[in-house]
């Protein structure tokens, strides 16, 4: 923990920002270095005046820092600077790079990543389809990168386990401050099959400016970002900027044109992100980047649906329903089965905790389902 200390000193000094405490160390190679360097010597770095030079000088640990230090190591928690080996490859080609990061948990520097991030106020679809696009993504050996919001962060993270693969969450709080607090079991799920990262000390709270600055680290791991269902105002769309900034990806995933929700992506679809409506059309785009483990011909097959567990009136039903409500009337109508057999095997799929009533009779298939059945 010894090294690590001028790496938290000189980022704690007033005025040092992360542009600037990349050109100190490109400079000096070491933080160690900067805060030893000679004050003319610091004012040759692009930014750095007298003042601050004077104020990088004198600047001292606090006993709140070596706390800090003292817990990581406790909670066996890393910090992980950009000098390290272990530290994300593609973060560390973006203009502002964290000058570490803390991780509870383990990281695949070279690991491809893919980010899905959207609406915290996500519509049942939304859910269905982030959550199986990171199952089957997951399975083919990508990491999912989100931020462990409500909604579609949460979705992304749980397919991605589900899928028995890697994700990683990003907070905009510190690792001693999980936001939102029902997240708290996923962060240890998270952690235990990837990692949850913050740049912000540990006791951090979930402040509003937080999360834009977050989510260039989301993109910044990533080789492309996936908006699933956002508004034109969504904090999405801040991220999938960034990443089209830093010269990665864009995808976005189209949603009912009557629903305001998925407003925001048919926009991103507009000004030239990849529309996606299967997890190739994502692996055509970065596979260039990285080689899967499986052939190109098994890649794409559907996930092994519940479906085959289901009785036979219970599959029909399901075929005919989607994330979106459908009426029970239009169930009957497609299968031209009595309403009462219908009506019957709704409720059974209901407490079976496939189906989802809604007001005025229409129900709708939630997570778990592969969109593949």
């Amino acid at each position: 923990m010894e090294r690590l200390q001028p790496w938290l000193l000189l980022k704690s000094v007033p005025g040092v920002g992360n542009h600037l405490f990349k050109r100190l160390l490109d400079c000096f190679h070491t933080p160690a270095s900067v805060l030893k360097a000679p004050i003319d010597a610091l004012m040759q770095v692009d930014g750095v005046g007298e003042r601050l030079a004077r104020r990088i000088k004198s600047h001292r640990a606090t006993s709140t820092l070596e706390n800090e230090l003292l817990l990581a190591k406790e909670k066996y928690y890393q910090i992980i600077t950009l000098n390290d080996d272990d530290y994300p490859l593609y973060l560390k080609e973006i203009p502002d790079p964290p000058p570490f990061l803390f991780a509870n948990g383990s990281l695949q520097p070279s690991a491809p990543c893919v980010a899905v991030v959207g609406s915290r106020h996500a519509t049942d679809y939304g859910l269905q389809t982030a959550f199986d696009l990171c199952r089957a993504l997951a399975g083919l050996g990508i990491t999912i990168v989100s931020g462990m919001a409500r909604g579609i962060d949460t979705a992304a993270h749980k397919g991605a386990l589900m899928g028995g693969g890697k994700t990683i969450a990003v907070l905009g709080s510190g690792l001693e401050r999980i936001y939102p607090k029902e997240n708290l079991a996923l962060s240890r799920q998270i952690a235990s099959n990837g990692a949850v990262l913050s740049e912000l000390s540990l006791f951090a709270t979930p402040e509003a400016h937080h999360f834009p600055a977050r989510n260039r680290i989301i993109s910044g791991i990533s080789l492309g970002t996936v908006v699933v269902e956002a508004t034109k105002r969504s904090g999405s769309l801040i991220t999938a900027r960034l990443a089209a900034e830093q010269n990665r990806e864009v995808f976005a995933v189209p949603g009912n044109i009557r629903s305001f929700k998925s407003s925001g992506t048919h926009a991103l679809i507009k000004e030239g992100a990849k529309l996606i409506e299967h997890p190739q059309d994502i692996l055509d785009e970065i596979s260039a980047s990285f080689e899967t483990s499986l052939p190109l011909e098994t890649q794409c097959q559907p996930m092994p649906s519940p479906l085959n567990q289901l009785s036979t009136e219970e599959s029909l039903v399901m075929t005919q329903l989607e994330p979106y409500p459908v009426h029970i009337d239009t169930i009957v109508q497609k299968l031209s089965k009595p309403a009462p057999l219908v009506s019957s095997v709704l409720l059974t799929l209901e407490l079976k905790g496939l189906v989802r009533q809604l007001p005025g009779k229409q129900f709708v298939r939630i997570i778990g389902m592969s969109s593949n059945s």
